[in-house]
Order: structure tokens, then C-alpha cells, then sequence
């Protein structure tokens, strides 16, 4: 890769607005309900109005199964976009869509693009048929037959992770742990009451080793952003934007047999390019939002993104460097483990968190000083990873 595709993007684009719906149990509210309230607020959060979005993403929807969930969002909140598709990459949507929204802007597709996405995966359907949902996205050839579904392919690679670098069942619950405490701090937040690391053991068993608190929620809720170029961010006066510095995708597999390694992800690659891009090195980042469906995942993807060493992410985590005071506070609102997981929306709670502590809005869980941000997102057991980092400034 020469070096001016690997700064192409930097610093070119601005997320100029932010808006969440209500998380959690929010009934009554349908997917596009729910992301035409996040998408209102992200509009009222940089004054502009809907003729001024000309470019919709979005992810789609379990509760709602549209094919084109960004043209009936689009038609639902009365926009009518010359750029939109809705992207599908399991968890990792939420990074591409960002990615993709960037290099549309630069490339002259789209003046200023909608970023959006939710679902109502709590109330909107059962457990059981949430859960059947997802399982039934897996190939129907070689996976389903054999009833795997999806906690068991990575219920797999935490196994093979603990044999490989003695990772205990104590370090994987103080990811969830730590991230309650998190999330207690987040107004809105889905789950807030203390848990210790006694708690998570002793919850129910769901595959081992993983047990129910080492499980992200099932939740309602939606996130939307505002994007358009560094220049008219600059023009429309925007007092606190944030810049897109890099982005990098990965897909390594379908089919967890297929996994090249089960212990070491396409996040090295994703967050490799993201990081070049940017120009920039896992020292450097302030704050990070890490896609965390099970607590072994935060453990996995806090070493392929560069913050320890290979097999030292479950130490990593013990010492308390991922939350204030520590290393690479992660997950600040309490991730898709206690703040909520709409699905494909989940990953856009990250987002929000990470562009809400670049502005430095982020009262009592507020990290000092923070100028720069990685999210992470990833699906589709360790299949799919796309890495975004964001900054405060438009050049580093």
C-alpha cells in the first residue's frame, strides 16, 4: 500500500452530531421508531435539519428484517438520499459504515451522510427468537446442522485462549465487572447494579467457560451520527468536531472451522491499517471503545489491537488498565455487557461513548485529557473486524 492511500482519509471528515435513543426495555418502539428518535437528536445536536442529509448508511434490523432498512428508514423519517445502503458485515457493521461514510464524503458521493442504525431485539421479540435469529445467519450446510450457534464459536476461541496462556475464569469475569462499574457512572445505562467476580461465576452457566454475566445484553435502542467534510464542519461553525483519522477491515473467514487462528483475529490487520492511516500507534489513543458480545472477546481484541502482548490481555485487565487510572480506559458507558446490545446498533453505542469523551462531555466518567479515540467492532465469530480512530484534531 503507498503512502497516500494510507492517509487519504485523515482527517478529512468531521462527525459534527451524536444522538441516542432510549437502551434497554424501551416497548412500544420499533427499529425504525427508534432510529428516527436517535437520528433527531443527532440532527439537533450540529442544527442541521433533514434536507440537509443527501447520504444515508445503515445496518439492518432483526425486529424489522427490511432488505433495504436504510430506504425504509429513509422513507420513515422523510429523507429522500442520493447515496444510502444498508451494510451487513455481523458486528462489525458499525466501523464500516463509518469508514464507508468517510471515503463518500471525500470521494464526492455524498455532502453530509446519515449514519444510523437500530433495533428492538428486547422487546420487539422474544429471547428464544432473537437468539434463532442469529443462529439461523449461519451457514446452512456445515454450521447449523450441527446446532452451533453463535456464543459457542466464541466460547471456542476463549477455550483455546485459556490452554494456550493460562487466561482464568476470574480474568474474563473482571472484564465484566470492571465495565459494570462503568456503567453505573452512565445515565441510561441498561444494567448498573454492582456485580463482583463471585457474581459472574456464579451466574448460569451458558458454554463454557463463558457464564451469563460473561454475556452481552439483548437489548432495544438505536445511535446516529452526522458526518460531512472537515471544510463545511469548519463553515457551519461546529464548535467540538471530531475527525475520522483512520480506518482498516479485515475478513479472514466464514466458518469458525476456517478461523486461520483461533487465538489471533483479523483485528491485527484492521486496527494495523487504521492505525497507519492515522499515523499514529496504540500508545497514542486515549480512550477506546472494544466490541465486547463476551468478556473472553474485550481479553482477545485488547492484545490484536496492539494495547498488550499476545496472551496478556487477561493480566492486562486484573491490573485495572482498562478502566481510569489505567492504561486504555475501555468501554467507558459499560459496552454491550451493561450499557445495552441492539445487535447490529451495538457497536454505535461504542461511538457514541468515544466522540462524547473526545468532546470532553462526559461529566463523572469523563477521561481526562482525551484527544483520541479507537473503536472497534467485529461479528460473526471473529470473522468480520473493522477498527475507526477518531481525533480532536484533523492532522496529528
Amino acid at each position: 500500500m503507498t503512502s497516500g492511500l494510507d492517509s487519504s482519509l485523515r482527517g478529512k471528515v468531521a462527525i459534527v452530531g451524536i444522538g441516542l435513543s432510549p437502551v434497554g426495555s424501551v416497548p412500544g418502539q420499533s427499529p425504525l421508531a427508534l432510529t428516527a428518535t436517535a437520528a433527531k437528536h443527532a440532527l439537533a445536536d450540529c442544527g442541521l435539519t433533514r434536507k440537509d442529509i443527501d447520504g444515508v448508511l445503515s445496518g439492518s434490523a432483526i425486529a424489522s428484517p427490511f432488505h433495504r432498512f436504510s430506504v425504509a428508514f429513509s422513507e420513515y423519517f422523510g429523507l429522500a438520499p442520493t447515496f444510502s445502503n444498508t451494510l451487513q458485515a455481523s458486528g462489525a457493521t458499525a466501523a464500516t459504515m463509518f469508514n464507508i461514510a468517510a471515503a463518500a464524503i471525500h470521494g464526492g458521493l455524498a455532502e453530509t451522510v446519515l449514519v444510523a442504525a437500530g433495533d428492538s431485539m428486547l422487546t420487539g421479540m422474544t429471547p428464544d427468537l432473537a437468539l434463532r435469529a442469529l443462529t439461523e445467519s449461519r451457514d446452512q450446510q456445515y454450521e447449523m446442522p450441527f446446532g452451533i450457534p453463535v456464543a459457542n464459536t466464541f466460547a471456542m476461541t476463549a477455550h483455546r485462549h485459556m490452554k494456550e496462556f493460562g487466561t482464568t475464569p476470574e480474568q474474563l469475569a473482571q472484564v465484566a465487572v470492571t465495565q459494570r462499574r462503568h456503567a453505573a457512572r452512565t445515565p441510561g445505562a441498561q444494567q448498573t447494579a454492582p456485580i463482583t467476580i463471585e457474581d459472574v461465576l456464579s451466574s448460569k452457566l451458558v458454554t463454557t467457560p463463558y457464564h451469563k454475566l460473561d454475556c452481552s445484553l439483548i437489548s432495544d435502542g438505536a445511535a446516529a451520527f452526522v458526518l460531512t467534510s472537515a471544510e463545511r464542519a469548519q463553515a457551519l461553525g461546529i464548535e467540538k468536531p471530531v475527525f475520522i483519522l483512520g480506518g482498516g477491515e479485515c475478513y479472514t473467514h466464514e466458518h469458525i472451522f476456517l478461523m486461520p487462528s483461533l487465538t489471533t483475529t483479523g483485528a491485527v490487520q484492521s486496527s494495523r491499517r487504521a492505525y497507519r492511516m492515522a499515523g499514529c500507534a496504540p500508545k497514542d489513543i486515549d480512550v477506546a471503545g472494544v466490541y465486547d458480545c463476551f468478556t473472553g472477546t474485550v481479553i482477545m481484541m485488547l492484545e490484536d489491537l496492539g494495547f498488550c502482548p499476545k496472551g496478556e490481555g487477561g493480566r492486562f485487565v486484573a491490573d485495572g488498565h482498562t478502566t481510569y487510572g489505567g492504561q486504555i480506559p475501555s468501554n467507558t458507558h459499560g459496552g454491550l455487557l451493561s450499557f445495552a446490545h441492539s445487535g447490529i446498533p451495538g457497536s454505535l453505542f461504542h461511538f457514541h461513548e468515544v466522540i462524547a469523551q473526545l468532546r470532553g462531555q462526559c461529566g463523572e466518567r469523563q477521561v481526562a485529557g482525551a484527544e483520541l479515540g479507537l473503536v472497534h467492532s467485529l461479528g460473526g465469530g471473529f470473522a468480520t473486524h473493522a477498527t475507526t480512530i477518531l481525533g480532536t484534531e484533523a492532522t496529528l
